[in-house]
């Protein structure tokens, strides 16, 4: 339920209809607007009194919340919300760029790169430690020497960190050099990992999972608001359909859907999303066009060597040239790269 305040409604009537909500056994969220302020209820399963709730001092009127996710709904949370991790802010006017490697080599393999992407204006760094492949002989990642190298990489350049968790019990672990907790397509429904992920309230980057509809994403992400952790950042990366010549079939439409659906900030994955790198420009040109908050591009010196997805990775010029050309297409729908 939501319940909408008068337009003159004082803080001292918010503040006692949160304290008759919360004698309930519910969980009231409040939301400030312009003009007037909206609070969400999440229930405990028991039916609420609405006559009783119209009742009280400053409210308008109770509405219902029609869809599942409670707390991702944008009729919860009309406003946007901006997530903001080592001084960089995801969902307002400036666009994000979070760029790397898809794996963790080296430490002279990630300063090289850390580097060239922050010159290049990138304002994350990415790259992978643990990483779920398809085959189990594939690199799987450096683990904990992986994080170690991406501390000391975020130490040299002051890029924060964006890298992936797979288990819960990893979850103190990375979140001890990550700035930005991944989770990755293959766990989107991973529930005990987004629990684990919401009680450590550190910024969450939510991958769509291959074959997840709209919905199932953001109830993932109720998973992770569940625990009071709204720092969520969505993430289209592609879909796997009967096309085979991408890697994913990257669903452009979820971005502007996602944007009415839901009040989290939203960017696009076009390096997972075409697997290859002659696509990733033109896709993060539309990703921008139809309103995503950012792009995580995969960026490699050597990507003919990479350990790890090198067909999907941009050279360092290459990237140079796409920021470049980004530029003014985020001028022209009215943002900042």
């Amino acid at each position: 339920m939501m319940i909408v305040m008068k337009k003159d409604a004082t803080t001292s009537q918010v503040a006692n209809v949160t304290a008759r909500i919360e004698q309930m056994g519910c969980q009231a969220h409040i939301s400030q607007g312009e003009e007037r302020t909206i609070i969400g209820i999440v229930g405990n399963g028991r039916p609420l009194d609405h006559v009783l709730i119209e009742g009280l001092d400053g409210v308008e009127k109770t509405m219902p919340i029609l869809k599942p996710f409670k707390r991702a709904s944008r009729e919860f949370h009309p406003q946007d919300t901006v997530v903001t991790t080592n001084g960089v802010t995801i969902g307002g006017r400036q666009l994000v760029v979070i760029a790397g490697p898809c794996a963790v080599e080296s430490l002279d393999q990630m300063l090289e790169i850390a580097h060239a992407v922050k010159e290049q204006g990138a304002q994350l760094l990415r790259g992978g430690a643990f990483k779920p492949r398809t085959s189990p002989y594939s690199f799987q990642g450096l683990g904990e020497e992986g994080l170690r190298i991406l501390g000391k990489v975020r130490q040299d350049t002051g890029l924060g960190v964006v890298t992936e968790v797979m288990d819960p019990e990893m979850v103190p672990l990375v979140t001890t050099y990550a700035d930005v907790l991944q989770v990755g397509a293959r766990n989107m429904q991973n529930f005990a990992l987004l629990h684990a992920i919401g009680k450590a309230h550190r910024p969450v980057l939510l991958k769509r999972g291959m074959m997840s509809t709209m919905e199932e994403l953001l109830m993932a992400a109720e998973y992770v608001l569940s625990h009071g952790n709204d720092r969520i950042i969505l993430c289209e990366r592609g879909i796997r359909t009967f096309e085979t010549y991408t890697r994913n079939t990257l669903d452009i439409a979820a971005v502007p859907l996602l944007k009415q659906l839901s009040h989290l900030p939203v960017i696009v994955d076009p390096s997972h999303g075409t697997g290859k790198w002659e696509l990733v420009e033109p896709v993060s040109r539309a990703a921008i066009a139809a309103g995503a908050d950012g792009l995580i591009v995969e960026v490699h010196t050597h990507p003919e060597a990479a350990l790890s997805d090198g067909a999907q990775s941009l050279k360092p010029d290459r990237f140079a040239t796409m920021m470049q050309n980004l530029g003014r297409i985020a001028e022209a729908v009215g943002r900042t790269l």
